[in-house]
């Protein structure tokens, strides 16, 4: 029988290899299976260099092999292979353990030298040597009817496929073949005439091209073909969530004379930003529509977000409307309660009773909180996770505003929009976004930017620490941190790691508890405060340590005391990373700083130089020159540009993650698209996505375009790529 895309693989392959596929990849269909493309593609005569490959990676190389012999193991039980393969320039080892020499003379026989094939494992260092213990293979066929094909078949490119231990390249080639086999017509997203004036393959034959080649110049066709496909899917996907967003009916909010707005505004003590002025008004319009807000507010760290939510949370609140506000952290959540409570002062934080409330408040004042807020009394409430539970309730929650949204999955911001009817959202986002990423990710959202600064604020100078060829730099950092404390103002130093001896990195921290060749942070928080307590001046200072670890009462005791100016220095993990502001804080230092992302650095920078005291930023770091962590912290010292910035972090990281999948809890919808080499393609399938809409808004006729956006956009990778 012919498969459909929507067939079963247990249907198409039976239920041994569909369920490692499902294990491996977690695709259950074939139509997930054909859409599992090759990496690459090898050549038959290719030999893959082998000192390039990474350390501690499984991989896929072509090879050959020089040397193959059996023997007796001393020490133990049973016989080995020790095996060469080389490239012609470098070598590395294969070992095959064998129950008896047998079994070890049958494998060197059939690795013999001078054969050639793929080979796959994790590459491991033994000896000074580049080793694959019991990799998995794939031979060349050296019979002589092969090698009367050999010109027919010189050209043909190998696929390899993205790999797991379980299922290797070659595993994935073989069970996919008898599936291309008996694979019926693929509905094409696109409609015959426009694929044709687009110059692009049927879908079937694109399918066909990149899964099994037969010269190089097919690939390209197939894969222009797919990348277009998955353009015009996700564009039309997220411009049909911006109308399913619009088609509902929210309450109007209006801000009326002499009304909570226009007395705050009234009392502000500074003119509020150009920026702040236009997106305020972009907010103001679309709080009075009869549609629900759905606003994306980028700004650089310090530029005012949090005031401009607060103006719409104050005109949610003239009609009575209750305001959400969601943080990451409770540090964070504590920090925006005192300062919008301050920001209203004593009048207007009585009228709209800004109430916390957070997971580990203590039973009974998470319930004087909950009722405060079910029933209404507080029209501003600020939390954490805790909005989210069941137990929480809201009188009439008008407006949702999600701080930091790269720290929230789609299914929590999607549950707090639930506990009011059609409410406004606007998300905050101090991690500038590139162009052609808010495209892709953030399409249906309506998108406002604030550049400009707040007046007042002195700036900050980053420089790099390199204790790789400057060791001595590592007293000078904490000279100079002690230098600032005796000028009157504050230390901020992030390590990225609690505590190195039990390698437990703070768990809302996007830092990783190893780099690349497997190291460990130098730097946790417990092992730096007892290095400065033996500093022969900093150990003199009022120093306090804050992570995520430490229960919530001391964690907001240890922010507010250094609020007011009670601690000189605080070592803390990411925790600080968004939203505290302490004006007197002047220097941050970054240990471990190649471990951060760029966006992260550029957050954790953004603490300091908040106030009239120009800020410093050191970030200590003991990468080698010209590694790629290296470069990341060098483009952070390079540039205060944060949207600058973002384009840089896209260059230097590639595009893996630009969809938050991870957080998200979903696939990555991207597979052949890159939002930044493909940044036109996407743009031009987004007017056509639009074109395709307003003729056809429930894609009656598109028959194979609806399908497409069924298979690969779920509902929950729908509310990814449109609210992430």
């Amino acid at each position: 029988m012919a498969f459909a895309l929507d067939t079963p693989l247990t249907d198409a392959l039976g239920d041994t290899a569909a369920r490692s596929l499902e294990k491996a990849f977690g695709m259950t269909t074939v139509g997930e299976m054909v859409g599992h493309y090759p990496r690459r593609y090898a050549d038959r005569g290719e030999l893959t260099p082998i000192r390039e490959l990474p350390i501690g990676e499984t991989v896929t190389i072509v090879a050959e092999v020089v040397s193959s012999k059996p023997r007796q193991m001393k020490n133990r039980r049973g016989a080995m292979t020790e095996v060469v393969i080389s490239d012609g320039v470098g070598c590395m080892s294969l070992t095959f353990f064998a129950k008896n020499v047998g079994q070890a003379e049958w494998r060197a026989s059939q690795l013999a030298v001078g054969r050639r094939g793929i080979f796959s494992g994790k590459v491991s260092m033994f000896r000074d040597t580049l080793q694959f213990a019991h990799p998995d293979y794939e031979l060349f066929d050296d019979t002589e009817a092969a090698w009367k094909q050999a010109d027919a078949l010189k050209d043909v490119p190998i696929p390899i496929y993205p790999a797991t231990s379980a299922v290797q390249s070659w595993q994935f080639a073989k069970l996919i073949i008898p599936v291309l086999d008996a694979l019926g017509d693929v509905p094409d997203p696109l409609p015959d005439e426009l694929r044709r004036h687009e110059g692009l393959l049927t879908a079937r034959q694109a399918i066909d091209s990149i899964h099994r080649p037969q010269r190089r110049d097919e690939i390209g066709p197939a894969v222009r073909t797919l990348r277009a496909h998955e353009a015009l899917t996700l564009q039309t996907a997220l411009l049909q969530q911006r109308e399913q967003v619009r088609a509902l009916t929210a309450t109007p909010r209006r801000s009326s004379p002499g009304g909570l707005l226009e007395r705050f505004d009234a009392t502000l003590p500074f003119t509020l930003t150009a920026d702040q002025q236009r997106v305020g008004a972009e907010i103001a319009d679309d709080l009075i529509a009869d549609r629900p807000m759905n606003r994306l507010i980028q700004g650089e760290v310090g530029s005012g977000k949090t005031m401009v939510a607060l103006r719409a949370m104050l005109q949610v609140a003239e009609s009575g409307g209750q305001s959400a506000l969601i943080a990451p952290t409770e540090v964070l959540a504590a920090q925006h309660l005192r300062s919008i409570t301050r920001m209203l002062g004593p009048d207007m934080s009585a009228q709209l009773f800004p109430t916390l409330l957070t997971g580990q408040m203590s039973a009974a004042e998470r319930r004087r909180a909950a009722l405060r807020v079910a029933s209404g009394q507080s029209l501003i409430v600020i939390g954490t996770h805790a909005l989210l539970s069941d137990k929480t309730t809201f009188a009439d929650l008008a407006l949702v505003v999600v701080d930091e949204q790269h720290r929230f999955g789609v299914e929590q911001r999607e549950t707090l929009r639930a506990k009011g009817t059609a409410p406004h959202a606007v998300v905050l986002t101090a991690t500038p976004i590139p162009r052609t990423v808010a495209m892709t990710v953030f399409g249906d959202l309506d998108t406002s930017v604030i550049r400009s600064m707040p007046a007042g604020r002195a700036g900050i100078q980053t420089f790099v620490a390199p204790l790789a060829e400057k060791p001595e730099w590592f007293g000078r950092v904490w000279q100079r941190a002690a230098e600032e404390i005796a000028d009157g103002r504050q230390v901020f130093v992030v390590c990225a790691a609690i505590d190195t001896t039990k390698n437990t990195v703070e768990s809302d921290s996007e830092a990783p508890p190893a780099d690349a060749e497997g190291r460990g942070p130098s730097w946790g928080v417990v092992q730096l405060d007892e290095k400065l307590g033996t500093h022969p001046t900093l150990s003199a200072v009022h120093r306090a340590v804050l992570h995520g670890k430490m229960p919530s009462e001391q964690k907001d005791a240890v922010m507010q005391a250094f609020a007011r100016g009670e601690i000189d220095l605080l070592v803390a993990t990411t925790v600080i990373e968004v939203g505290v502001d302490v004006p007197n804080a002047s220097m941050m230092v970054i240990m471990d700083a190649d471990r951060f992302g760029v966006s992260q650095l550029h957050q954790l920078r953004g603490r300091v130089g908040r106030g009239e005291h120009a800020g410093l930023c050191l970030l200590v770091t003991e990468a080698e020159a010209g590694s790629l962590a290296r470069e990341r912290v060098e483009a952070v010292a390079a540039t205060t540009d944060g949207f600058e910035l973002a384009e840089v972090d896209l260059d230097l990281r590639g595009e893996g993650d630009v969809l938050g999948a991870a957080q998200a809890g979903v696939k990555s919808s991207l597979r052949l698209l890159r939002v930044v080499k493909d940044a036109g393609l996407i743009a031009h399938a987004r007017d056509l996505a639009a074109g395709i809409l307003e003729s056809d808004p429930a894609l009656t006729s598109h028959p194979g375009l609806r399908g497409a956006i069924e298979r690969r956009v779920s509902e929950a990778d729908r509310a990814a790529l449109g609210k992430n």
